[in-house]
C-alpha cells in the first residue's frame, strides 16, 4: 500500500514544483498550489506541513533530479576530456536541459530571492552547488591523469570554474538566447579552461 502514496507524493511535488518554478517563492498562493495539485488545503498541510516545508520539499526533489540529469550528462565510456566538452556544447540533450534552459535553475532562482533570510534555502543550495562541483572536479582530475590535460592541472579550481560557466550559461539561457549562441559560448569557455588541442592526442603511424 505505500507504492501508491509515495506516487501521488511525487506528482504533487512536481506539480508544486512547476508552480514555485514560474512564479518563485513569494508570488506562488496557496491557492496556485491547491488548483495545482488537485488538493485541499487541509490535505496538502497534512502532507507537508505548510507552504515553506512543501517547499523544501521540493527543492529536495529538484536537487536529486538535477544531480541524476548531471551524473547521466557525464556518464559514458568517452574520453573525461570528451565529455566535459560535450556537456558545455549543450549537445547532450534532455528533457532536464530544456526545462532548466526555459526557467533557469530552480535553485539558483530560490537562492537570489530568499538565501538571505532563509538558512534552510542557502544551505540546500550549497550543498547542491557543492555536488555538481565535486562531479565537474572528479571529470577534470579524470582528464589530467589520462593525460589528456596539463599534470599541473588544478581540478578543483578549473572544476569549480567550469561550475559558474554552466550556471552562468544557465542564466543566459532563460534570457532567451538561442542553444547555439549558448553552445559557442560553452565551447570558447572550455577551451580556454581546458585547452583548444584535441581531446585525444594523435600517434603518428611508423613509416
Amino acid at each position: 500500500m505505500g507504492r501508491p502514496r509515495k506516487f501521488e507524493v511525487e506528482q504533487v511535488l512536481e506539480a508544486a514544483r512547476d508552480q514555485f518554478w514560474e512564479k518563485g517563492y513569494a508570488a506562488t498562493s496557496l491557492d496556485d498550489l491547491m488548483r495545482a495539485t488537485g488538493l485541499g488545503k487541509g490535505s496538502l498541510y497534512a502532507a507537508f506541513g505548510d507552504k515553506h516545508q512543501l517547499f523544501l520539499a521540493v527543492l529536495d526533489a529538484y536537487a536529486a533530479w538535477r544531480l541524476d540529469a548531471m551524473r547521466a550528462a557525464l556518464g559514458g565510456d568517452a574520453p573525461a576530456i570528451d565529455r566535459l566538452r560535450g556537456l558545455f556544447r549543450m549537445d547532450l540533450p534532455a528533457p532536464e536541459t530544456a526545462a532548466v534552459c526555459d526557467r533557469g535553475c530552480l535553485l539558483v532562482n530560490s537562492a537570489s530571492e530568499l538565501a538571505s533570510h532563509d538558512p534552510e534555502v542557502r544551505q540546500r543550495a550549497r550543498e547542491t552547488f557543492g555536488a555538481l562541483e565535486d562531479l565537474l572536479v572528479g571529470l577534470v582530475a579524470e582528464a589530467r591523469d589520462a593525460g589528456d590535460l596539463p599534470p599541473d592541472t588544478d581540478a578543483c579550481e578549473v572544476g569549480r570554474l567550469l561550475l559558474a560557466v554552466l550556471q552562468g550559461m544557465e542564466f543566459l539561457a532563460k534570457t532567451g538566447m538561442e542553444r547555439e549562441a549558448l553552445g559557442r559560448i560553452g565551447e570558447a569557455a572550455v577551451a580556454r579552461l581546458l585547452g583548444a588541442a584535441p581531446a585525444r592526442r594523435q600517434r603518428r603511424r611508423p613509416p
